[in-house]
């Protein structure tokens, strides 16, 4: 169904909108997927933060000038799906890798992250960055770990010193009194 100007305008601000926001940028070929795999696709994308869209090259063009995205513009030929990560950066490339292992006609074309362009074999990549929780637990433990090794630097001193012995056999003198 073709859209009238309007209609056109409406997708390019929509598309641009998300574009100005978002961490990331896959662009897959998705020619010969079953509806129903593109309606579990879709369904996957909104519980994980992932914008998916599927528009046409010259409207994507004209959505993405002005952002970090727009070194794509040459790079948009074919059927694309376009996967916009708006919550964590990784979350469109694990969608599109896990998609793509089950059904060989998903295809990876572009990936964009940070204004540059990367190679299709970069959703690898992507998709390997830590998701929030990943990241929060990381940082976790390396602001624990200076604590925790100080800890122990203590304890290795005192247990060397014998002072485990010492505080164990004040308690007994205080009692015959």
């Amino acid at each position: 169904m073709a859209l009238n100007l309007s209609q056109k305008q409406e997708v390019v601000a929509e598309l641009a909108e998300v574009a100005a926001k978002a961490h990331s940028l896959v662009a897959a070929e998705y020619a010969g997927i079953t509806v129903g795999q593109m309606t579990a696709m879709r369904k996957k994308a909104r519980e994980t933060g992932v914008y998916l869209r599927v528009v046409k090259n010259t409207l994507a063009a004209r959505a993405v000038a002005g952002t970090e995205y727009e070194c794509v513009q040459d790079k948009l030929v074919g059927p694309l799906l376009y996967a916009f990560s708006t919550e964590e950066p990784g979350a469109a490339g694990r969608l599109i890798k896990e998609f793509a292992k089950g059904n060989d006609k998903l295809q990876p074309k572009v990936v964009a992250m940070g204004g540059q362009v990367y190679p299709a074999s970069h959703v690898e990549v992507l998709a390997s960055l830590p998701t929030l929780d990943q990241a929060l637990a990381m940082l976790a433990r390396v602001l624990s770990e200076p604590a925790s090794m100080f800890a122990r630097a203590v304890k290795a001193v005192a247990d060397k010193q014998g002072g485990g012995e010492v505080a164990a056999e004040a308690p007994a003198e205080a009692e015959p009194a």
